[in-house]
């Protein structure tokens, strides 16, 4: 696959608390082609955006993408990503690392923030992770 589009989201409830990710993956022609709900223990809400985004760089480039554009609605984790703020918190560094280094994988990529709003999916997916306390720790 040339291209995909990457809709990912991470919460938890409670800060630290039960975190969900959520993945929504879409072609070239707006088809899904993968989506991911996984509850990932009790994490905090940074942590979780980190690991939907990891989670979904991987299935990238497990389909075999040569580029990615990537959507979240957590300004932190897209703002350090483009290396507009720095990664400060000892806990994101290790994660930030893993990213930036599955992202140099592809032919390009970007990274764009959205409002809650245009990640509905993501969101929905990472809800019913956080649901869903039996299903595979990431």
């Amino acid at each position: 696959m040339d291209k995909l589009v990457i809709y990912a989201d991470g919460g938890s409830r409670g800060n630290p608390g039960d975190a969900g990710i959520g993945v929504a993956i879409f072609d070239d022609n707006d088809e899904l082609v993968a989506q991911i709900s996984r509850y990932i223990g009790t994490q905090t809400n940074n942590v979780a955006e980190y690991y939907a985004l990891i989670r979904g760089l991987e299935e990238a480039i497990t389909l075999g993408a040569g580029r990615v554009d990537v959507f979240m609605d957590s300004e932190l984790v897209v703002k350090q990503i483009k290396g507009e703020y720095q990664v400060k918190n000892e806990g994101l560094k290790p994660l930030y690392e893993i990213a930036k280094a599955y992202l140099e994988r592809f032919d390009g990529y970007s990274i764009n923030h959205i409002g809650r709003n245009g990640n509905k999916l993501a969101d929905k997916l990472a809800n019913d992770g956080m649901d869903s306390k039996n299903s595979q720790i990431v």
